[in-house]
């Protein structure tokens, strides 16, 4: 009788559980080097007037290195899944 009432809270704990490790998708890694604020990196300690062609090429470079680091970061993590489903017999 009491295997039969733990089964829901033993499902719903792995369902968080999975659904926790999904929201974290996307998010930059820390060590890529991008978690400095754009706006203080492309104004170059005042150099550089926001709204200038340097500002708005800046911020199009760093919106770009931040995109593809989210891209490797992501397909580090399926291409390790995609190795784990077709390599039981042998962990990481």
């Amino acid at each position: 009788m009491r295997l039969t009432t733990l089964r829901l809270p033993t499902a719903l704990a792995l369902m968080v559980l999975a659904l926790g490790a999904c929201s974290h998708r996307g998010e930059l890694p820390v060590n890529s080097g991008l978690t400095e604020d754009d706006d203080t990196f492309c104004r170059a300690g005042g150099k550089v007037a926001a709204g200038s062609s340097e500002y708005v090429a800046c911020r199009r470079e760093r919106d770009a290195q931040r995109g593809n680091t989210i891209d490797r970061a992501d397909k580090k993590q399926r291409d390790l899944g995609e190795y784990m489903l077709n390599h039981p017999e042998r962990p990481n």
